[in-house]
Formats: C-alpha cells, structure tokens, sequence
C-alpha cells in the first residue's frame, strides 16, 4: 500500500497545531513541523511551538531541534522531512505536516533542485538593506516582494548569484520531495480576518505572560550574527530594543503584533497563488473535523 500523508497549512495563529493534534489521535499519525522558525531550539515561546504537554500527547518531530547559530534551509528540512516521512509511513503511521512556510510544503511535493553556494560577502550586503530597500531591489530583479524578509534575502542573492530566480529550482531535479505515490491529504485554514487579526493579539499577549522577554534575554546573551533566521522572528527585534530602552514595552508588543498581521497577508497572497487546489476551511475546528472526513472517505481509518 502506498503512504499516506496529510498537510495542514494556514497563517499564522490560524490553529494549525490544534489540528494536526485533532488528526493525530484519531489516525495514529506523527506531527512534522513544516515552519522555518519552530525548528529553532532558541525561540519555544515567539515561534509558537508545540506545548510539551501537547507534544506529550502524541509524537511530534523536526520542533526545536536545530541551534539558533545554525542557518536552517528549505533544502535541509527537506532532507529531515523525508527520512521522517519514510520511518513514520514504515511504522505504519501517518505523517502530519504543519507549518506556516509555505515554500515548505512545496519543495516537499515538487521537491528542489541543488542551489549553488551564494558568495558570502554578496550575502551580507543583501543581508544589511531595510525591508523598503529590499523590496525595492527585488521588484526591479522581477521578482515577488510579497515575501518575509528571510526569503527576500535568499531570493534577490540567489538571483543576483544565479541568474535565475530561486522558484526556477523547485520542482526542476534534485533532492525530491513525497515518495511518487503517496496519498497525500491537504487542509489549508483560512479565518476570517478580524478573527485572525484578534487572535494575534491576543497569543502575543500570552507570549509576553509565558515569558517570551526573558527567551529574547537568553538569545542575546548569546551575541549571535544579526543576519541568522533566528534572530528574524517576529518579537525578537522588537523586544530587543525595549530591553535597550529604545522603546516601551507595549510599543515592542504593537510592533511586533503588526509585523505578524503583515505576514499573515503574505501567508495568504502565497496561499491564494500555490495552494487554490487545497480543501480551505473557515477555522481550525472545521479543518479537523474536514480531515476526518476525508480520511474516512479514502477509508484510512
């Protein structure tokens, strides 16, 4: 029998790990973390990642296994992506990805193509614009803007390293993605925007009182390169400069929650272009049970 495969996607704060949870308990499947940021050991509470408890209820995998110094890559995580996906599908157990990265999801169905080192120094250079100065650049390259920062970078120093635009290399040979064959489940939550924009808020206000200052506190202390992921994630600029006194407090956490609803825009843009053909549900709970659904239709449960 070929493998099966379910892949939960959606913006940020729309419920996706509450989903994957649902899923997992009634189909013995195994969460896989498909976020860029989440796989940093660094950032538990301004990445959302799963709570231990939740983690205790059923496996989850690829969640904070990588050290904030360590620049992870679309490429990398494919690589984790499918020697996971092949030990969970040979124990007999469903592979639930979910994430917010977009690129993720599609680099793990078309698979990716080797990129060519980009010079270190064009790096930096590219690294150091401000986001207006970034976007900029990238629109006069051709290239889509609509990005976060992070995958701005790689695209306009892949472009100018290459030649070629950095989609060119997904889908085109390479490292694949799922084994051909899989049966592959796909849910995308889509909230209503207020809702979603409410729910933002209020999850960094729960950050805050779990003690996301005192997790920016440790990652300073570390004196790590600015220009790594980790150091990117929404909060983390923000309430660095409150501890400096740049900033109040309540002007990092406005900060940040605007940032947050800003990509929750471009999660949905990248949705609306790559992810039309998925089954979209108004909520997580609606997600869940749609799933379920599913899943009992193609007779896996």
């Amino acid at each position: 029998m070929n493998g099966r495969a379910i892949l939960i996607a959606g913006p940020t704060a729309s419920g996706k790990s509450a989903t994957a949870l649902f899923l997992a308990e009634r189909l013995g499947g195994v969460v896989v973390n498909a976020d860029s940021m989440q796989v940093y050991q660094d950032l538990r509470i301004l990445t959302a990642r799963p709570s231990p408890e939740e983690e205790a209820q059923v496996p989850h995998v690829l969640y904070g296994h990588v050290d904030a110094a360590v620049r992870h890559s679309a490429g990398r995580w494919l690589e984790e992506a499918r020697v996971e996906a092949a030990r969970i599908m040979a124990e007999g157990g469903i592979p639930i990805f979910t994430g917010g990265t977009g690129l993720y999801f599609r680099v793990l169905e078309e698979g990716i193509a080797e990129i060519p080192e980009v010079p270190e120094a064009l790096r930096q250079e590219i690294s150091g614009l401000d986001i207006a100065d970034l976007c900029t650049r990238a629109r006069r390259l051709g290239l889509d803007a609509d990005l976060d920062r992070q995958r701005l970078v790689r695209a306009v120093t892949v472009r100018l390293a290459t030649g070629r635009r950095l989609e060119e290399f997904h889908g085109s040979g390479g490292r694949p993605g799922l084994s051909p064959g899989t049966d592959v489940l796909r849910l995308f939550i889509a909230p209503e925007r207020g809702m979603l924009v409410r729910r933002i808020e209020q999850r960094f206000g729960e950050m805050l009182d779990q003690g996301a200052v005192e997790e920016v506190e440790r990652l300073l202390a570390r004196q790590l390169d600015p220009s790594l992921p980790a150091m990117k994630a929404h909060g983390v600029r923000n309430i660095a400069a409150a501890l400096r006194g740049e900033i109040t407090m309540e002007e990092a956490a406005q900060g940040a929650i605007t940032e947050t609803r800003q990509y929750a825009k471009r999660q949905m843009t990248w949705a609306r272009k790559f992810m039309r053909e998925w089954t979209w549900a108004e909520d997580a709970q609606a997600a869940g049970e749609t799933g379920l659904a599913l899943a009992r239709e193609r007779e896996w449960c």
